[in-house]
Formats: C-alpha cells, sequence, structure tokens
C-alpha cells in the first residue's frame, strides 16, 4: 500500500469561510496532517484565534471579502510572496437564513425579500466564481490543483419543509428559503464545467455535497431532522474530515467533475 497516497504535507492550501464551524474544523484536519492552511473570512474569529496560535508556523489568516475581486487579487500576490502558488482550493463560506433570522427571511416564498436572494447569490455564488477565476486560474498556470467545492443536500433535493411544522404548529411563518437551495444547485454544474475546461491542466475540481451538522439546534427540530435522515442522527463536525483530505489529496487524482456526497443517506430516500 501506498503510505503517501492520502498525504497533503505539501500542499498549500485556500479555505474561505475558515472562521466558522466547519471551515476551521476542516482546516484542523489539513494541519494535522502536514498542510499549510490560509484561512480567508472577513473577520478573525476565537475558532481562528485558535489555529494561529496553535499552528503557528502552518495557518495563516487574510481578512478579505471574497466577493471583492481586486480584493482577492491582491491577497494572492501576498499569498504568492510570502508563502507559495496555492495546489488546492476549498470553497466553504456560504450564509444562509438561520432560524433565529427575522420573520421576513424565513417566511412564505411569496414574501422572501429580493435583498436577502441578492446576497446569498453574492456569497454562495459569486464568491465562488471568483476565488476559482483568481486562485484556480493561477494552478491552471502551475499545472497543479484540486478544486473542492463544498455543496449541500439542499442542492440535490429540496428542503424537506415538514422539519418545520412544529413551528407554524405554535403560530409562526416559517418555511426554509429558496436562495440556499438555488446557490447550492449552481455550485454543482459549475464545478463541473470548470472540470472540464481546467481537465488538461491538471486541475481537478469536485464538489462535496453535506447535510446537516450538529450544532445545539433545539429539541423539537432534532427530532424531527433524526427522524427524517436514515442513520438517525445529524453529523458531527469531524465527519467531512475524511472525503476533504481525499479530495485535496493525490488518492483522487483520477476524480473530477464529481459530486461526493456525504450524507447519512438523506438523498437516497
Amino acid at each position: 500500500m501506498n503510505n503517501n497516497l492520502f498525504s497533503v504535507n505539501k500542499e498549500i492550501v485556500v479555505l474561505t469561510g475558515i472562521s466558522g464551524q466547519l471551515g476551521s474544523e476542516y482546516a484542523k484536519a489539513l494541519l494535522n496532517n502536514g498542510a499549510v492552511v490560509i484561512g480567508l473570512d472577513i473577520l478573525i474569529s476565537t475558532r481562528s484565534e485558535q489555529l494561529k496560535s496553535q499552528y503557528s508556523n502552518k495557518f495563516y489568516f487574510f481578512s478579505v471579502d471574497i466577493t471583492k475581486k481586486n480584493k482577492l487579487i491582491e491577497t494572492l500576490v501576498q499569498i504568492k510572496e510570502h508563502i507559495g502558488i496555492p495546489t488546492v482550493l476549498i470553497n466553504n463560506a456560504a450564509i444562509d437564513s438561520p432560524p433565529s433570522a427575522p420573520p421576513e427571511e424565513n417566511g412564505p416564498f411569496e414574501k422572501y425579500p429580493e435583498t436577502s436572494w441578492d446576497k446569498v447569490m453574492e456569497v454562495n455564488v459569486k464568491a465562488v466564481f471568483l476565488c476559482c477565476q483568481i486562485f484556480g486560474a493561477e494552478m491552471a498556470k502551475a499545472n497543479k490543483g484540486s478544486i473542492i467545492n463544498i455543496a449541500s443536500i439542499y442542492g440535490l433535493v429540496s428542503p424537506d419543509q415538514n422539519l418545520y411544522e412544529y413551528r407554524r404548529l405554535r403560530g409562526e411563518e416559517f418555511y426554509k428559503p429558496a436562495a440556499y437551495s438555488a446557490s447550492k444547485s449552481s455550485i454543482l454544474n459549475f464545478s463541473r464545467y470548470l472540470a472540464v475546461y481546467w481537465a488538461k491542466k491538471n486541475v481537478r475540481v469536485n464538489s462535496l455535497t453535506i447535510a446537516g451538522v450538529y450544532n445545539n439546534q433545539d429539541d423539537e427540530f432534532l427530532q424531527s431532522y433524526c427522524n427524517r435522515i436514515p442513520v438517525g442522527r445529524m453529523a458531527n463536525v469531524n465527519e467531512y474530515n475524511g472525503s476533504i483530505i481525499f479530495l485535496a489529496s493525490d488518492a483522487s487524482l483520477y476524480m473530477t467533475g464529481h459530486n461526493l456526497v456525504i450524507d447519512g443517506g438523506w438523498t437516497s430516500i
């Protein structure tokens, strides 16, 4: 067996949304396996501060608005000058309307605000396009790279609005909004497009479709969700790390244009 098959110790990884729950978890998995990780986010969080403290010689943080092309170009220049040419890009940053958002954010589709749609599309789609255009193009010049675009089960299937029936029964107008699903669905074919476009440049482009992660959700939601999913529980925060290592390493060298689904069986029903 080739012990280096899953090695990432020569990879320079750009990871967006580093300050979030999953972004910081992906970073730790990569750092613990020897990769250099460059985290991008608008604001540094406690999670990012901890990464800087624990992995001072391997982790770098850049405060950048990934929806602004000029800021990404400036960031790439600094990365090339001080760290090296990125070999892996993980487009992890995304926004959604959380359950605690204002009523109009999670109300009926007919009343969903146009401004909210635009903001979700800007972060979840435009920023992925820009990061691929800036960092992916640099990989293509170097003839080496892996791009991992984080998608969602709600890009494959519609949200199950029955999960939120308990909120409607207590008098709330609550529905999972449309924008997040539309944005994540677009990621799937955008990834396929780039996989074909950069195939001869030795840049692999795949999407990783994930399901919900446990994060102290309220009991009624957890009961509804866990009853709906075949494995009977939400994912633990570290359970997507193996797929990240696989897609970043030479273990997936012949894999491009694929959507890897890790969802506890959700989309099998």
